[in-house]
């Protein structure tokens, strides 16, 4: 098939860009070195060609759609990496510790008219924009980790005091919003202060990893664990009522204690004094349940510790 498109191709064939011209029925009518060089197929292979007969991997649907509306519309339309990665499998030409399979792309169509002002081609033009994404993307991520450790308390890995609490706080919010109940436990280690004296802070924290680390594995995706302070944790069990509370509390009493921790092969035993309550009306706030999980929490310790008590059985 004879080219009829009337620009020839070393206009664009010094541009760092690929460039290629297709009419509505998806015809290639000019096609320059760049992408030549990055595919199989030179001008003289592909022009008159369709182009989803040459790339079979293109995304169909979506780019028949970017280009019905340049042809449509008679506007330009934009396509970023962020938003699609890439249209064509090319090469990018970085180390394989980039971690990326193909070359990013941004991509420009663009209308081309014809002497009777309609739109008779789009012209596509393909950037590589590989090293700006991989940039970006370890920006992003070490932006995340960085938040992530913000809210990591480094010894347990489980959230911090201030993150915890204001997930908790949100989520007391949102069971106000929506009347739905949420429950909150609080627990800390019986005797702490006698693990250390006997075996050693290391054995300390080997007891408050392992305690969080148990705790973790016996909760639900939705549960949010926290270290309160010390050998202190607090855990908020969203739509879950007094009656599961007081399961759940029980169910983890055990998982904790019935285990002992082995630190340097000596087997050390622990047991924990929980308190727990739940929302009661549709005004809660979050500093209200606390202190109501922390009064229920002293009430087990004061009565003889290893067990759990709900704040509704205290006497107050």
């Amino acid at each position: 098939m004879i080219n009829k498109f009337p620009y020839p191709n070393n206009v664009i064939d010094c541009v760092d860009s690929g460039v290629f011209v297709i009419d509505k029925n998806f015809t290639v009518h000019l096609w320059n070195d760049y992408m030549t060089i990055r595919c199989q197929f030179s001008s003289d292979d592909i022009v008159g060609l369709n182009l989803f007969d040459c790339f079979p991997e293109l995304p169909q649907k979506w780019f028949k759609r970017k280009i019905k509306s340049v042809f449509l519309l008679n506007s330009p339309s934009y396509s970023a990496w962020e938003q699609r990665a890439y249209i064509f499998q090319f090469p990018h030409g970085r180390s394989v510790t980039g971690g990326v399979d193909f070359m990013y792309q941004n991509c420009c169509f663009t209308p081309i008219l014809g002497q009777d002002n309609n739109v008779e081609y789009a012209c596509i033009t393909i950037k590589d924009v590989t090293d700006i994404a991989i940039a970006t993307i370890k920006l992003k991520n070490t932006v995340m980790e960085l938040e992530r450790i913000s809210s990591i308390d480094g010894l347990t890995q489980v959230y911090n005091r201030s993150h915890w609490e204001k997930c908790f706080k949100n989520e007391v919010d949102r069971a106000n919003r929506y009347e739905h109940p949420v429950s909150l436990l609080m627990f800390d280690m019986d005797f702490f202060k006698k693990i250390n004296d006997k075996y050693g802070h290391l054995c300390g924290d080997e007891v408050l990893r392992q305690t969080a680390k148990r705790c973790t594995e016996s909760l639900r995706s939705v549960d949010v664990i926290g270290r309160y302070g010390g050998e202190e944790f607090c855990i908020f069990l969203p739509e879950t009522d007094l009656a599961d509370a007081a399961h759940i509390a029980e169910k983890l009493r055990h998982i904790i204690s019935d285990t002992p921790v082995y630190y340097n092969s000596v087997a050390v035993s622990i047991s924990v004094s929980i308190g727990f309550t739940s929302s009661h009306s549709t005004k809660n706030n979050h500093e209200k349940l606390i202190n109501e999980a922390d009064t229920a929490l002293y009430a087990a310790k004061y009565n003889g510790r290893a067990q759990c008590v709900s704040f509704f059985d205290c006497d107050v």
